[in-house]
């Protein structure tokens, strides 16, 4: 069962004490080049650089008890692994973190350095994630799905409740969805505080598993991902996050990888802002769709560029 509105503000009292709201900041060169009222929700300003950390502090605090003498285990291309690993260390517990052998060189040593042991194992992430399942099933410590998990969910939407107070009569929310947990909750909270809010999801070309699963109503995977963006690379939807998305989203778009570049360096241009290639899908998709006119909201989810990533936008 997929959490309720009240799960996200119990989830916004638990993090209180650990995370400070994050600025929501509304760029006027940005809404120039859009003709429209653009709102930015910087969640690549969190303590790991991207919006994740909400729910990792989520679920560990609600599971405390429980969790004496284990440890968590998870799979990441690398912000949900910084997620639980920051969670971990905030709260005295081990971390082992199940990654892809390409993994972003930037968020693995934020991994490490925060005390979580990194294992570099299979090509992509769904790779990663069926060795960390099987290691897992194993010691008997506790895996932390991605995707499959109402607390991490109810924690990762405390950043749209923080956005949508601020900017309740929104037109538009646009969220980027690698495997769907951001975008569960976006439209979680989106739709039961103002259901006249558009929220759309956007993916990338090459991993399209969410977007086609959206629209057959099947949980789907592709055989291969084909884009660099590594929040948004993953090949298998998972049954809650599609079951809410095909609850609260109005639709999904499919944005290229030099569409998210050219987002990256509009961001920076205009906004000041250093985003990740799937922290800047939102601007990417709005900028496909056309919002003139329109009052909208984009997070940027998530900041972890390396300086080669930057290097080559130009």
């Amino acid at each position: 069962m997929g959490p309720e509105l009240a799960d996200v503000y119990r989830a916004r009292r638990r993090i209180a004490p650990y995370l400070k709201p994050t600025p929501l900041i509304r760029p006027a060169a940005l809404g120039r080049v859009m003709d429209a009222e653009v709102h930015l929700k910087l969640e690549n300003l969190q303590p790991i650089g991207a919006f994740k950390v909400r729910g990792g502090i989520n679920l560990v605090s609600a599971e405390l008890p429980a969790l004496a003498g284990r440890r968590l285990l998870a799979a990441s291309t690398g912000n949900h692994g910084q997620s639980i690993a920051y969670a971990a260390r905030q709260f005295g517990l081990g971390a082992t973190i199940y990654a892809p052998e390409g993994a972003n060189a930037l968020k693995v040593d934020s991994m490490r350095a925060l005390g979580a042991e990194v294992v570099l194992t299979g090509r992509d992430f769904d790779a990663a994630r069926e060795a960390c399942e099987a290691a897992a099933e194993a010691s008997g410590d506790r895996y932390v799905h991605s995707m499959e998990e109402p607390l991490l969910i109810a924690g990762v939407a405390t950043a749209y409740l923080e956005a949508i107070e601020e900017v309740p009569d929104a037109d538009l929310l646009i969220v980027p969805i690698g495997g769907g947990s951001g975008a569960s909750g976006a439209g979680l909270v989106a739709k039961s505080i103002n259901p006249k809010i558009r929220v759309v999801g956007v993916q990338a070309e090459g991993a399209p598993a969410v977007y086609r699963s959206f629209r057959s109503g099947r949980v789907e995977s592709t055989e291969r991902i084909d884009t660099r963006a590594e929040g948004l690379a993953t090949r298998q939807a998972f049954g809650l996050p599609v079951a809410m998305i095909r609850q609260y989203l109005d639709d999904i778009v499919l944005v290229s990888d030099a569409e998210m570049e050219d987002a990256m360096r509009l961001l920076m241009e205009t906004a000041h802002v250093v985003a990740e290639m799937a922290g800047a899908a939102s601007l990417a998709a709005a900028r496909r769709l056309g919002v003139q006119g329109q009052r909208v909201i984009l997070p940027v989810s998530g900041g972890n560029v390396t300086r080669e990533q930057l290097a080559a936008l130009w």
